[in-house]
């Protein structure tokens, strides 16, 4: 079940008629309405693999209180190395499993040795990277003292498994959406109205730009050793918008619904396309991710070898981001684009750039100062460089996509036309980059857009998103978000 389904419409307006008409403002209902409704809709993609959440919540449910109330601080950290060591076996059962035994195979048949080492048909729970964080980091923080443990079974169970986060995140930490679990809430209209603005904007860049951009994306790198150095290079550009337009869609919509709903979840996107620099672009994409590798991964690593100065910090910094990529799934793939984002790291750790917070200078009209684009140029570049990485299958399609992207050759007028042409996504991506320039200090690309405007245009500007998002859904089937697949 996706946002951007008739299922999810009828499963939501159900959810949304129970929750505020008849349970009203009776907060442990609600919370009861919630968990079944978020068991059922993550149920909807494989039932079989529910039971794993249950029980995964439960225990850290357990963990959580024993660590809380243990006597001494050696069984407080007993209980959190408990968690933690649960918590990434299973990541690691699931979703690596494979990866580590195909990966011993090929190093001993490198060296000639045979084994006789089998992968197993293993399903990989969706979300199961995104809710085994909020976990992770419900037990650390408990023992760090930052929290206490929940005793409400019901809003512990669902702040883990809340219906429009746990596919794609955000990843909340327990101090955001667990004490508005325990809150009374009531019906903000101001709240909602924003929150279907915001679900509004997610579903354009979903249905109308990433779906539409993924046609010639798919064509180009399943077929890329018999095109073009200029297809391969626009190929590459246009999956760097498809991606941000198919995740950054889903997190609108997610924080969209969860506004509906009256809870406000974290933040995961800043308009990170109008970064200057990799730091900077990593403090605005993903940024519940970001954020929880940088607490627990690399400010930890930092201080352990605060010693070695910048270095030290360089290695923090590579090591955190080889594990970002390893998140994201189980293939070399994934590991090298990590490494390579640390490895662009090194310059501003070195120049003391790393956490300067830049400024956009631009002339009277909003336009930016020419200074600015081309950093702005240079920071997308080197993204989108690394997502032909993370695109790719393999090592070697990744380095042969690469090698045939920087073969000189004209634009051929075919390509042009085809662009131009055959997919009105090129217009719809600059129509996205001007709202999201527009709004670039908001929250997300409707929040205030055409307030100033007559009642009539404003209403008329929504109405033609609206229409346009309906007359390319039924264009055919729109396929899974991207990020369902981590």
């Amino acid at each position: 079940m996706i946002f951007n389904s008739i299922h999810f419409l009828i499963f939501f307006t159900v959810v949304f008629s129970l929750y505020y008409f008849v349970l009203k403002e009776r907060t442990k209902p609600q919370n009861v309405l919630l968990l079944i409704a978020s068991y059922v809709f993550y149920a909807w993609a494989n039932w079989k693999i529910l039971p794993l959440l249950a029980v995964t919540t439960a225990i850290f449910y357990g963990l959580g209180i024993a660590s809380f109330e243990a006597k001494t601080d050696k069984r407080k950290s007993l209980f959190t190395a408990l968690g933690v060591v649960f918590g990434i076996g299973t990541l690691l059962y699931f979703k690596y499993f494979n990866f580590f035994i195909t990966s011993f195979k090929d190093l001993f048949e490198f060296f000639g040795l045979q084994t006789n080492l089998h992968t197993f048909k293993i399903i990989v729970p969706i979300g199961i990277s995104f809710y085994t964080f909020r976990l992770l980091s419900y037990i650390i923080d408990i023992q760090r003292g930052k929290i206490e443990p929940t005793r409400d079974i019901i809003a512990f169970s669902t702040y883990v498994a809340f219906f429009p986060c746990i596919l794609s995140g955000p990843i909340d930490r327990p101090a955001t959406l667990i004490p508005q679990l325990q809150s009374t809430r009531a019906f903000d209209y101001s709240l909602a109205v924003d929150g279907v603005r915001q679900i509004l904007w997610g579903l354009f860049k979903k249905v109308v730009i990433a779906d539409n951009l993924a046609v010639y994306v798919n064509q180009v790198f399943e077929n890329y050793q018999d095109q073009s150095g200029s297809a391969l290079l626009i190929a590459a550009v246009f999956y760097s918008f498809q991606l941000y337009a198919d995740f950054s869609g889903y997190t609108d919509m997610a924080i969209g619904v969860s506004k509906v709903l009256g809870f406000r979840v974290t933040k995961n996107f800043d308009f990170p396309y109008f970064a200057q620099n990799i730091a900077e672009f990593w403090r605005k994409w993903h940024i519940s991710l970001t954020a929880w590798l940088t607490d627990y991964v690399f400010m930890p690593l930092n201080i352990k070898w605060r010693n070695w100065g910048k270095w030290g910090m360089i290695l923090a910094i590579v090591v955190n981001f080889v594990l970002c990529g390893l998140w994201h799934g189980d293939n070399w793939t994934f590991v090298l684009w990590g490494f390579y984002h640390g490895l662009l790291f090194i310059p501003l750790i070195l120049s003391g750039a790393m956490f300067k917070k830049n400024k956009i200078e631009t002339y009277k009209w909003d336009f930016p100062k020419p200074k600015i684009v081309l950093t702005i140029l240079l920071t997308f570049a080197l993204w989108t460089l690394g997502l032909v990485l993370f695109r790719s299958e393999s090592v070697g399609q990744a380095f042969e996509f690469l090698g045939g992207m920087i073969q000189f050759d004209t634009l051929r007028a075919t390509y042009l036309m085809f662009i131009l042409k055959d997919t009105w996504a090129i217009w719809f991506v600059l129509f996205m980059l001007v709202v999201e320039w527009a709004q670039r200090k908001k929250e997300h690309g409707l929040e205030t857009l055409g307030f100033s405007w007559n009642k009539w245009l404003r209403y008329t500007f929504y109405f033609v998103l609206a229409f346009t998002i309906c007359l390319y859904s039924l264009k055919g089937e729109s396929p899974d978000f991207i990020y369902f697949q981590f």
